[in-house]
């Protein structure tokens, strides 16, 4: 019995869909391999702009699906400030959802972008070292009661541990703005703490 010659253009098909299958196989495993230890930082971030853990969950699974759909458009250097900048814009969309309109998280009065910075990357502002005494859950109370603004900078900075570069990154704003409102948000902090403090005196 004579077999049916598989011809050139079918050989060629084959060939070209084992290739594609083993790149979309490549391509998931490098994004599980470098996308997915980060995400309890992006679930963090989500829990805290979001307010529950529900929404939180569902922010992070459209940031995960998001982060691979565009997985291509990723040019190296650190994931996580992609990540969590994708996670911010998911965050915001939820924002403008529950509000009918588009959340606005410049106004603050904070300086231009060609002012001189508050600090030093590698000095560390008084407030920071003192609020990491703070009884942790007393911190992530005044944390959760920041304006949004304020809160997603200190979320990203004493926890996700970002640089004021890879902060201005994720939020698309100058680093002199990152700083003021950094400083800002631990003046709350300070503030809040110190009022909890008298308040539970005896």
């Amino acid at each position: 019995m004579n077999r049916p010659v598989a011809s050139e253009a079918g050989l060629r098909t084959g060939v070209f869909g084992k290739e594609m299958a083993g790149a979309a196989a490549d391509r998931a495993r490098r994004f599980r391999e470098t996308a997915l230890p980060h995400l309890d930082g992006v679930y963090t971030l989500a829990r805290y702009l979001l307010g529950n853990a529900s929404d939180a969950e569902d922010a992070v699974q459209e940031c995960s699906l998001r982060a691979f759909r565009h997985f291509d458009t990723f040019r190296g250097g650190a994931i996580k400030p992609w990540l969590l900048a994708i996670l911010r814009n998911v965050c915001h969309a939820e924002y403008a959802r529950r509000a009918g309109t588009v959340v606005g998280f410049g106004e603050f009065g904070e300086p231009p972008e060609d002012a001189a910075p508050l600090w030093n990357e590698a000095r560390e502002a008084p407030d920071a070292a003192a609020l990491r005494q703070l009884d942790a859950e007393t911190i992530r109370s005044l944390i959760a009661n920041l304006p949004a603004a304020f809160r997603e900078v200190i979320v990203l900075r004493e926890i996700n541990d970002l640089s004021y570069r890879e902060i201005a990154q994720v939020i698309e704003a100058p680093v002199g703005t990152v700083m003021s409102r950094l400083a800002r948000a631990r003046s709350l902090l300070r503030e809040g703490w110190l009022a909890a403090e008298k308040g539970s005196a005896p």
